[in-house]
């Protein structure tokens, strides 16, 4: 039985995540000036564990997934209240709890358990009743209580990510466009309110970003440093372990948030490019893997990974390149970091699931 499920996980799909892993042990063994302390190993070690665990996820019947959604999301929610409570500071927000003397930031995992969530509910809904104005009120608390917790810690950049994936997601499921369109005018129209609760360094990322020369040496300074990085790696790049940026520190957290610019720097936009068409790849599988499922709770599920995912890739990358501003969001499968990597292979984990079982005809 266990072996006729590993016979249908998609091996190109899981080598593409090898192959984006192994970039990103490169990437940090050069960040740490050609060390495999203190970021390589310690990722090579989450990366293996994770890995695992994606597999033991695929491999799990789906109807236990489905039974549980909610329960999983309940239990993300209640870890995300208990940041408040008894969260550690870091980077200028409370964003982590200690679980058996594990960091673990719930924003991430929150992220999951919303596609699992809303992919429960549609799946029981009947088509005819996704755009009723009462169907809609309980699949949108779904997205605006995490929305609002992360917001509190607080973590503008993440709780902005959740907010899109929920509603890309409730869009997907069959919900009316002109409701959205009203949603954004109400936005709008709130945005003044919006900008008066934000915090001061948040006011002064969203202006560097406007203008990084404004404070070149302030809150402008990763901004214009990334754009020099990425502009002196040129076609080709500097070669491994050539990076005079992150070499000579100026690149600011070159292991996390900006590992996307040491990469282009040192490879160039070929080696950048090389990457990004590996995340396409896994977006095009992923929405391959919805295709072929014939249970709506599949069809969601794997679109709702493919998008959290895009979201990832988007806001990194768009970020170091100045076209939104810093959010602070790591670019998955490369940028050092425990949670974002179990978040995102917990998700493939049930894409994984997902393309085991998306034959089954009845969940319940």
């Amino acid at each position: 039985m266990i072996l006729a499920k590993l016979t249908k996980l998609n091996f190109l799909f899981l080598f593409i995540i090898i192959l984006l892993s192994i970039i990103g042990f490169f990437a940090l063994y050069s960040a740490a000036s050609g060390n495999i302390d203190p970021w390589s190993k310690k990722q090579i070690i989450r990366f293996s564990i994770t890995f695992l665990l994606l597999i033991a996820i695929a491999l799990i019947d789906t109807k236990f997934f489905y039974k549980y959604a909610y329960m999983f999301f309940f239990l993300s929610l209640f870890l995300l209240t208990s940041v408040e409570i008894a969260g550690t500071f870091g980077f200028g927000a409370k964003r982590w709890v200690h679980i058996f003397g594990i960091s673990i930031q719930p924003s991430e995992l929150v992220k999951v358990t919303i596609i699992l969530a809303l992919s429960k509910y549609y799946h029981a809904l009947r088509f005819d009743r996704i755009g009723k104005i009462r169907n809609i009120f309980f699949p949108l608390c779904i997205v605006l209580a995490p929305f609002f917790l992360v917001l509190l810690q607080p973590d503008l950049g993440t709780s902005v990510m959740i907010l899109l994936l929920g509603l890309s997601i409730i869009f997907i499921a069959g919900v009316r466009l002109w409701k959205f369109l009203l949603g954004f005018i109400l936005s709008l129209i709130a945005m003044p309110l919006i900008w008066s609760n934000l915090k001061p360094y948040q006011h002064r990322r969203v202006l560097a970003f406007l203008n990084p020369e404004s404070d070149p040496l302030g809150s402008g300074y990763h901004l214009i440093q990334s754009k020099i990085a990425l502009g002196s790696g040129g076609l080709t790049g500097k070669g491994f372990l050539q990076g005079t940026q992150s070499y000579l520190e100026y690149l600011p957290e070159k292991q996390t948030d900006f590992i996307f610019t040491l990469i282009g720097e040192e490879f160039g936009f070929i080696g950048t490019i090389f990457i990004l068409i590996l995340f396409l790849l896994i977006i095009i599988l992923s929405y391959y893997i919805s295709f072929k499922s014939i249970h709506v709770f599949g069809k969601i599920l794997s679109v709702g990974v493919s998008l959290n995912f895009f979201l990832y890739v988007f806001s990194n990358t768009a970020m170091v390149t100045g076209l939104i501003p810093v959010v602070g969001v790591p670019l998955p499968l490369i940028s050092y970091g425990g949670t974002a990597m179990l978040s995102v292979m917990v998700s493939f984990g049930l894409l994984m699931n997902i393309a085991v079982n998306g034959h089954l005809r009845k969940l319940e």
